[in-house]
């Protein structure tokens, strides 16, 4: 299989046999062989009898349908679980996306030895709402991850398969997929700016500061647990030694002042001490967290989940 399609789908039953004729007309111009994965995320409209009746059209077109509305990056998630294609190609299912771009994102990702390539919606015909938050967001997850995309959110992307099998998407991280996939180890990350088309039905799902500050957050967690997820003892404590010592040691000072003076204060009318104690509770505690988060991590089932590149020789007695 040449070619995966993951589509996650919200209510967007007008679009979608424009969409798959649109994606179908394309692989064929090429030469690929394709799978159309049309990922229902709860819709309450017709989506899934659109998606059931495509199939019947065009045996290619694959489908899931979830319960409920669990978000997009659930929806990806499973989509890459079922994806068996060599390149794996994701795109909004609102037509803003154009599939025009697959065959060159195949090519970037088999012929340029990237591991990934995300679009770049430069020219974008999106309301301020979206645009405006969006900037902010991509320039600090640029800064942060080290990773220099300008438009993290890109619902176009391109993957080796080994990329999606080797990542796991969850919560509302999938705007966070090129961070997921570096700290996973796929570095070769590269980008291409693609055509935004304005919305031709419907109406968009996402946009407001809601969704910038949820980025925020999720930003920082991704940022934490690729770094610290197997050691977080290495991220609690030297914080925790450091405010220890510092409230040990102002503690100390306060009270060699006090028996070399004699002065006639107490200690505990002074603020300073106070300080000094909360400092050493402060610090203690990031350091059991630290030590106790350790002993989760030693009993967690994936503890010892690493992704391997090859093996040489292995399969020889």
């Amino acid at each position: 299989m040449d070619v995966s399609i993951v589509i996650p789908v919200y209510n967007e039953d007008e679009s979608l046999p424009e969409l798959c004729s649109w994606i179908d007309r394309v692989v064929k111009e090429n030469n690929l062989s394709c799978e159309i994965i049309l990922v229902d995320d709860g819709s309450t409209d017709n989506s899934w009898e659109v998606i059931k009746e495509l199939r019947r059209g065009n045996p290619c077109i694959r489908g899931i349908r979830f319960q409920r509305n669990y978000g997009k990056s659930a929806a990806l998630n499973e989509g890459f679980k079922a994806s068996v294609g060599e390149v794996v190609i994701t795109m909004d299912a609102d037509m803003q996306d154009s599939p025009d771009e697959i065959p060159e994102l195949r090519r970037m990702i088999l012929e340029d030895n990237f591991d990934l390539v995300s679009g770049w919606k430069k020219v974008r015909h999106d309301p301020i709402s979206k645009t405006l938050p969006s900037k902010f967001f991509n320039w600090t997850t640029a800064r942060v991850s080290k990773i220099p995309l300008h438009d993290f959110n890109c619902g176009l992307k391109a993957y080796r398969l080994k990329v999606v099998k080797g990542i796991e998407v969850y919560g509302e991280m999938h705007r966070y997929i090129p961070v997921i996939a570096k700290w996973a180890g796929f570095r070769r990350i590269g980008e291409k700016v693609v055509q935004h088309r304005a919305r031709k039905y419907g109406y968009t799902k996402f946009g407001g500061l809601g969704r910038g500050l949820k980025g925020l957050l999720d930003l920082v967690s991704i940022t934490f647990v690729g770094k610290y997820g197997k050691r977080p003892m290495h991220f609690f404590g030297p914080l925790g030694v450091v405010c220890f010592l510092i409230g040990f040691f102002f503690a100390v000072y306060l009270i060699a002042n006090k028996l070399a003076h004699y002065t006639t204060f107490g200690l505990t009318t002074k603020p300073a001490f106070y300080i000094a104690l909360t400092m050493m509770v402060i610090g203690s505690q990031l350091f059991l967290t630290g030590f106790v988060a350790e002993l989760i991590g030693r009993n967690s089932s994936g503890r010892n989940n690493y992704l391997i590149e090859e093996k040489l020789g292995l399969d020889q007695p």
